[in-house]
């Protein structure tokens, strides 16, 4: 290890350091939350629509992704 890095532990619960976190409340907030399922199979098809239109928006992804915080401009 280099004397110039400093190797820092993440929380083991940190969801906004988890980028797939914000993939996950994007989906929920547009796609999938507030919804009663009538089944299982209803469950599957309906997340497999909304992950289907979120790879169709790249940059959609990327956005999601982006972080003020984390550049220090």
């Amino acid at each position: 290890m280099p004397d110039n890095v400093t190797l820092l532990t993440l929380p083991p619960c940190a969801p906004e350091l988890n980028s797939v976190e914000n993939v996950w409340r994007f989906m929920r907030d547009n796609w999938l939350g507030d919804r009663i399922f009538a089944s299982y199979d209803d469950i599957v098809d309906r997340c497999c629509h909304a992950w289907n239109r979120l790879i169709a928006q790249p940059w959609k992804i990327m956005s999601l992704d982006l972080r003020a915080w984390a550049y220090w401009l």
